[in-house]
C-alpha cells in the first residue's frame, strides 16, 4: 500500500472464451475457485496490502454480501478477515478495495513458510443473506525469486 507496487493482477478470460471452452468441454464449472500464489520472502514483511476485486451482479439485487477470508500455515491460524460490501443492485459493476493488515510474524515462522512452499493456504467463504453461495481456496509459496 505504501509504495503503490503491484504484486499480481489475476483475472478472467472473456467471456468469448469462456464460451468457446464451454462448448468445447474444456472447462469445469468450479475451474476459478483454486489460486496457486507464489511470491517472493519479501512478501511475509510486508505490513499492508490492498486488493481491489471487480465483480458484476446479475439481474437480482444481492442482500448483505460478505466475504469472510482466512489464512493459515500448516494447522495455525495466521489471520481471518471479514469484508462486508452490503447491498449490491441489479446489473451492476462494483469495484471494492479490500485492505490487508498483515500479522507481525517472527523469522523462525517467516523461514518455515518460505521452506515449506504451499503449506500456508486459505478459504475465502462468501456469502448472500447469511447465507454461503462459494467457497475459494488458494495456497502460496514463498520461495520466488531463489
Amino acid at each position: 500500500m505504501e509504495t503503490g507496487t503491484v504484486l499480481f493482477e489475476i483475472a478472467k478470460p472473456p467471456s468469448s472464451e469462456l464460451e468457446d471452452d464451454d462448448e468445447n468441454g474444456g472447462m469445469d464449472s468450479s475451474s476459478g475457485r483454486f489460486v496457486r500464489y507464489q511470491f517472493t520472502p519479501a512478501f511475509l514483511r510486508l505490513r499492508t496490502v490492498g486488493a481491489t476485486v471487480e465483480f458484476t451482479v446479475g439481474d437480482k439485487p444481492v442482500n448483505s454480501f460478505r466475504m469472510i477470508e482466512r489464512h493459515y500455515f500448516r494447522e495455525r491460524l495466521l489471520k481471518s478477515f471479514d469484508f462486508d460490501f452490503g447491498f449490491c443492485i441489479p446489473n451492476s459493476r462494483n469495484t471494492c478495495e479490500h485492505i490487508y493488515e498483515f500479522p507481525q510474524l517472527s523469522e523462525e515462522i517467516i523461514k518455515e513458510m518460505v521452506d515449506n512452499p504451499y503449506d500456508t493456504r486459505s478459504d475465502s467463504f462468501y456469502f448472500v443473506d447469511s447465507k454461503l453461495i462459494m467457497h475459494n481456496k488458494a495456497d502460496y509459496a514463498y520461495n520466488g525469486g531463489q
